[in-house]
């Protein structure tokens, strides 16, 4: 093992980085569980234990690379089901979970009423396990690993199994899930991943990466920005007609590698850093790309999903919807790496060649 900067320097591991749990004590969040994780690299996040083991807050240096709205961290409402109700528990963060039975607007139709984006973001984790790294014992990575019930007397009864972990001198992000059906019949299962990026990360000029054949969502102002001979690859300025609730969707599907794997991201030249997302391509077929450009609610938001920005009972009517089968399990993993160096970024826009 190569010798490390810190050997005989340092003796607590906490110098270098680690996992810290706390309460939040003030404001809308005050009450929730999260946990603040340092990677030794500049790039700092943190985890909201209440809310799925979603992320909100996470930074590069002095850079955001998350997008927060007016809303911030609340504490789980898990009532908060009905219609749009989503969007009142919604704080935008790094990663909010849309899932796991249920993504897209709000719908009803003859198996039941659903609000939007399902429940499971509105859920509180059953801690697991909190792995420290030890650096002064060679051991680097760290982890937290919890449960999150989506379920209810007579079914569905939904959980989600996730592990987040870095590593000491790594500025990478790592998130494994497991989607397990604990019931006793089969269920609906839909998933979407909402990573919110936002200023400085996002800013005019920035470059939003992806590859693949897309589609943009059916009325509104989508064809102001998904529109062919529209740049809609490079963020703009703020935008007056995004004021409010003006918004761009498109539904995408991702060319991945020879091996299967999708790359997506972000680069700002002016501030040097590049944002890389991957995922596999046979666990998280689609991929949305949201674009929200108001003043002061500008963002876009990068979305790999089971499906397209359908809804449950579309997916149905198409034979897309996809279902766990007692005691089934599902899984997912992603990883979002904060690329500098020239070369690095040089290779991961080379890939959307």
């Amino acid at each position: 093992m190569t010798q490390q900067p810190w050997k005989d320097k340092i003796g607590n591991p906490a110098q270098v980085g680690g996992i810290e749990t706390s309460v939040l004590d003030n404001g809308t969040g005050r009450g929730a569980r999260v946990a603040w994780i340092n990677t030794g690299t500049g790039l700092r996040y943190k985890v909201v234990i209440d809310r799925a083991m979603d992320i909100f807050d996470a930074f590069y240096n002095q850079h955001s690379l998350a997008w927060l709205n007016h809303t911030g961290i609340t504490p789980p409402e898990p009532f908060s089901d009905k219609g749009a109700d989503w969007l009142r528990t919604f704080g935008g963060g790094l990663l909010t979970t849309c899932g796991l039975s249920h993504v897209g607007g709000p719908e009803t139709d003859a198996f039941g009423d659903r609000g939007a984006h399902g429940k499971i973001s509105n859920s509180p984790a059953e801690i697991e396990s909190i792995i420290q790294p030890d650096p002064v014992m060679g051991k680097l990575d760290m982890s937290i690993t919890g449960r999150i019930k989506e379920t209810k007397i007579f079914g569905p009864s939904l959980e989600l199994k996730r592990t987040i972990s870095s590593t000491l001198g790594q500025p990478t992000i790592r998130i494994h899930d497991e989607v397990i059906n604990r019931g006793n019949t089969s269920v609906p299962h839909m998933l979407l991943y909402h990573f919110n990026f936002g200023w400085p990360l996002v800013d005019e000029g920035t470059d939003i990466v992806w590859k693949g054949a897309w589609e943009a969502r059916e009325g509104g102002i989508n064809d102001r920005i998904f529109r062919e001979g529209n740049d809609f690859k490079k963020c703009p300025a703020p935008l007056e007609d995004h004021n409010g609730t003006g918004e761009a969707v498109a539904s995408i599907d991702v060319t991945p590698d020879n091996s299967g794997l999708c790359t997506v991201g972000l680069h700002n030249s002016r501030i040097g850093i590049a944002l890389a997302m991957r995922f596999h391509k046979e666990q998280l077929p689609w991929f949305i790309n949201w674009q929200h450009w108001g003043k002061g609610e500008y963002v876009t938001g990068l979305e790999p999903a089971t499906n397209p920005l359908i809804g449950q009972a579309k997916a149905r009517e198409t034979n897309q919807l996809l279902f766990l089968a007692p005691g089934e399990t599902r899984t997912y993993d992603l990883e979002l790496e904060i690329l500098t160096e020239d070369v690095a970024i040089k290779n991961f826009l080379n890939t959307q060649v």
